[in-house]
């Protein structure tokens, strides 16, 4: 579970480099590919988290509409596997990828008897019948 929600926390910090870099490469050549180190603790994810959204936000607020159509590209070992707008990669790549995630981890929280917490209104676990 921790793995995911470190994944989770970082993904919203990928914001930052998909508006200031061109591109990003996974495993670029003669170098290592990219690794997410598990956070070590609920407040260490939090933080992580909390500072991947101010950075995110402030990388958002300074980027023009032209900025944001122009073409982002993701690599794997120096090859494009694929070549957006980066507004685009915004949606699918950081924020879509990132609501899939979030429900994965509801599913993790549930199945180990965690209450899962809000996310558009209560939850089932934060009303009282």
């Amino acid at each position: 579970m921790i793995a995911l929600a470190t994944h989770i926390a970082n993904m919203v910090g990928w914001t930052g480099d998909l508006i200031a870099k061109d591109s990003f490469d996974v495993a670029p050549p003669g170098a290592p590919p990219y690794k997410e180190e598990p956070a070590g603790s609920k407040k260490e994810l939090l933080e992580r988290f909390d500072k991947a959204v101010t950075a995110a936000r402030a990388a958002l607020a300074g980027a023009s509409d032209e900025h944001l159509m122009a073409n982002w590209a993701f690599l794997e070992g120096g090859k494009t596997v694929f070549t957006m707008p980066r507004i685009v990669c915004l949606r699918s790549f950081i924020m879509n990828h990132t609501i899939h995630h979030r429900a994965q981890l509801g599913v993790y929280l549930r199945l180990n008897d965690i209450p899962v917490p809000a996310i558009y209104g209560p939850s089932a676990d934060e009303q009282s019948f």
